[in-house]
């Protein structure tokens, strides 16, 4: 492919990852109006949120053979398009079973998009030849932070309702723009990859497996958090330390913030300290500022632990992905994607029953210790090498 259809390739899929953290953080900014509106306890609202858990998971496992029958393209835009529709749904419920039903279609469109898009990005790190895999989640991650910042600004002022359609709307434009172009790009395919010596083995031993199976849970342990703090967050903030709810949305705005800093260095950062040393230092920082995020008495002091935790864990996830996708190819990034995607859906409900059973701050520590976890792994693993 021409070196021009490469720029446009990345800077299509780069929308898409942005637009996936925009619709995602203006949902999860806006879960404290519709858990009052829905009169769900915090468990109810866990069983709830498993909805979109559940719509993921499902897709996940079949996104992978519709892009090889479809193309990962055109699979990406269809489930932009999904995602866009469903987002202004959940504050239309009046209850936690409704609000559980259409969070599950919401949940499908975001698994699908984000194994699609994955596996288009890294076929084009391969063709590039360059570690960029942690742009795109930078995309994400400003868009999270976009969104989350809009949240903030309109909370007091716009209903969920109002809100969320809006959001859908511009997601609607977003995707027709991006779309188009990445709909004019063919995808690479294994020989694209193959042809610039980047390519991985992709036929995978039984040892290769494992390790990006061990990868994968890198991406589990990471993305907990990252699901924790979107769903749980503003909530912990709102309920457990007073902040108004403007204030509370900004809470996730500041772990967003630093999460697309830390992601933008992280192609610097893989290129002189190495996968090792990133991720040793980035779950290291990770466990120190959830611990202060959750237990920290004041509003300030949580904020603050929480740009420490996106911060640590920005590179992680990406570390991730890239390992397994340099041992098996684009099905190592696939299982890696579905795994770490599955922390992240799988988290917020595992933390609403810890918040009945606990308390919510006590919840939230447990992503301190899901961080030291990926860490280990991370130390354990540095010997594997892709050859």
């Amino acid at each position: 492919m021409p070196g021009t259809d490469l720029v446009r390739l990345r800077l299509a899929l780069t929308a898409f990852f942005a637009l996936d953290g925009f619709v995602f953080a203006g949902w999860v900014v806006r879960i404290p109006a519709v858990k009052e509106q829905t009169g769900a306890s915090a468990s109810a609202l866990g069983l709830a949120l498993l909805g979109v858990s559940a719509g993921a998971v499902i897709t996940m496992t079949l996104t992978g053979r519709l892009c090889r029958r479809y193309g990962s393209h055109l699979v990406t835009v269809v489930c932009a398009v999904l995602l866009c529709l469903s987002v202004g749904l959940p504050p239309l419920t009046r209850s936690a079973l409704a609000l559980g039903a259409v969070l599950l279609l919401f949940g499908a469109a975001y698994g699908g998009i984000n194994v699609a898009f994955n596996s288009a990005a890294v076929d084009l790190v391969a063709a590039l030849g360059r570690p960029v895999m942690p742009s795109f989640h930078a995309a994400f991650s400003l868009g999270g932070m976009i969104g989350a910042g809009l949240g903030a600004l309109v909370a007091g002022s716009l209903s969920p309702t109002r809100h969320l359609w809006g959001l859908a709307a511009v997601g609607l434009l977003v995707t027709a723009v991006a779309g188009r172009t990445l709909m004019r790009c063919e995808p690479l395919t294994p020989a694209d990859t193959e042809r610039t010596g980047q390519g991985a083995p992709r036929r995978p031993d039984r040892r290769t497996r494992t390790l990006v199976i061990v990868f994968g849970l890198i991406a589990l342990c990471t993305a907990y958090g990252e699901g924790a703090l979107a769903d749980w967050g503003a909530l912990h903030l709102e309920e457990d330390l007073g902040a108004s709810p403007g204030a509370a949305a900004v809470g996730y705005s500041c772990f967003a913030l630093a999460m697309t800093v830390g992601r933008l260095s992280g192609t610097t950062l893989l290129e002189r300290l190495g996968r090792t040393r990133t991720v040793l230092a980035g779950g290291s920082t990770a466990a120190a500022g959830m611990l202060l995020g959750a237990l920290a008495p004041s509003l300030w002091a949580a904020l603050l632990g929480y740009a420490v935790t996106g911060l640590g864990l920005a590179n992680l996830f990406p570390v991730a992905v890239e390992r397994a996708g340099a041992l098996a190819g684009a099905g190592g990034v696939a299982t890696a994607s579905t795994l770490g995607y599955g922390g992240m859906l799988l988290g917020p409900p595992a933390i609403g029953f810890m918040a009945d059973w606990f308390s919510l701050p006590a919840a939230l520590t447990s992503v301190a210790v899901l961080a030291v976890v990926a860490t280990a792994i991370g130390f354990a693993t540095r010997h594997v090498r892709a050859d």
